[in-house]
């Protein structure tokens, strides 16, 4: 599975900002685009649709920045997927040919291990700052 940078970014500034006071803190864009080595202009762009998907919140002002909209324990991969990347997930087979039913029965079951997969990991467990590269899956 190739992920791509926008789905990278993402996870990296959600790890970040659930990092700050569990989530609670609200961290200027500034600082995440240096912490996490990303392009402040599209970091703009990739927070807005991350707020616009409800997984975080911005406060604006002097005082502003980010923050995560709810715990990150509650913020799974799979939710994540489905704001920024929506087609990695969908599942599209037809049923033509002789072996389509098959293939298509084969395939709604692989989307549907891969969802339960992506809905047993969350922020949280990313932002952990030791980790030992073992997921439970």
């Amino acid at each position: 599975m190739k992920a791509s940078l926008k789905l990278e970014y993402s996870l990296r500034v959600l790890a970040q900002l659930a990092r700050r006071n569990k989530g609670t803190a609200v961290t200027r864009i500034e600082e995440l685009a240096r912490l996490e080595d990303i392009p402040p202009n599209y970091l703009v762009q990739l927070l807005n649709e991350l707020r616009e998907g409800g997984l975080v919140d911005s406060k604006r002002g002097k005082t502003g920045g980010y923050r995560l909209a709810r715990p990150a324990e509650d913020i799974t991969l799979k939710q994540v997927l489905a704001v920024v990347e929506p087609d990695l997930v969908a599942t599209k087979i037809t049923l033509k040919g002789a072996s389509g039913p098959q293939v298509a029965t084969l395939w709604r079951e692989l989307s549907k291990r891969f969802e339960k997969s992506l809905t047993g990991f969350n922020v949280a467990q990313l932002a952990q700052s030791e980790t030992s590269g073992d997921w439970e899956i």
